[in-house]
Parts: C-alpha cells; sequence; structure tokens
C-alpha cells in the first residue's frame, strides 16, 4: 500500500505558483508531522516544511514567505502551496513524515513530484 501520493507538480515561469497535495493514510497523517522535502539535480533530499498536529509551521530559510505548508485532516491531505518560484526551485517534491517513515527499518518515499521552473 502507497503511503504517500504526491501530486500537482509541473512547469512554470519564475514567479509562477503552484499547490502540491501528498495523500496519505488517516493514521499517518493524523498522528504524525508531516513535511515536504525535495531533491534537486545533483543534490541530497532536504526537507523544506514541516506541519505539526496542531498546526504549526516551520520552513527553512530558503523557502520562507513563498512557500505555505498546511493539512487536511479530514481528508488525509497535506498541501504545499508554491509562490514566487525560482529556477532554483526545480527538483522532485515529496511528503513524508518527521521522521521519515520507515518500512522494516528502511526509509519509504513516495514517488514524488516534478516542479520545473523556467527561467
Amino acid at each position: 500500500q502507497e503511503q504517500f501520493v504526491e501530486s500537482g507538480g509541473g512547469l512554470v515561469q519564475t514567479g509562477g505558483s503552484l499547490r502540491l497535495s501528498c495523500a496519505a493514510s488517516r493514521s499517518t497523517i493524523r498522528f504524525n508531522t508531516m513535511a515536504w522535502y525535495r531533491r534537486a539535480p545533483g543534490k541530497q533530499r532536504e526537507l523544506l516544511a514541516r506541519v505539526s498536529g496542531d498546526g504549526s509551521t516551520n520552513y527553512v530559510d530558503s523557502v520562507r514567505g513563498r512557500f505555505t505548508i498546511y493539512r487536511d485532516n479530514a481528508d488525509n491531505v497535506v498541501y504545499l502551496q508554491l509562490f514566487s518560484l525560482k529556477p532554483e526551485d526545480t527538483a522532485v517534491y515529496y511528503c513524508n513524515t518527521v521522521p521519515t517513515f520507515r518500512i522494516n527499518g528502511r526509509e519509504y518515499w513516495g514517488q514524488g513530484t516534478q516542479v520545473t521552473v523556467s527561467s
């Protein structure tokens, strides 16, 4: 059973916006801090934003003020709204728990969703 199904990525111009969605199981969403991560070409995966069960959020400096994370516990979805996109935001975006979800001791990741920002 897939734990995370990401969608909403695409090709946008600099300054554009996207909204990413992550569908997860009810128990995963409800009982965990959820986060969005990304992996840019040639770089390691990085955590961008997290939202806890009480709705409090935290962002890395590179996206603070441009990205917004929020969760819909009723629909079991976590969103990442992306504004003012830059070419350096080009990456595959993933959602996961914090700490990351593990199956038999190994990190589990969904397929991600590709965001490409053209200059």
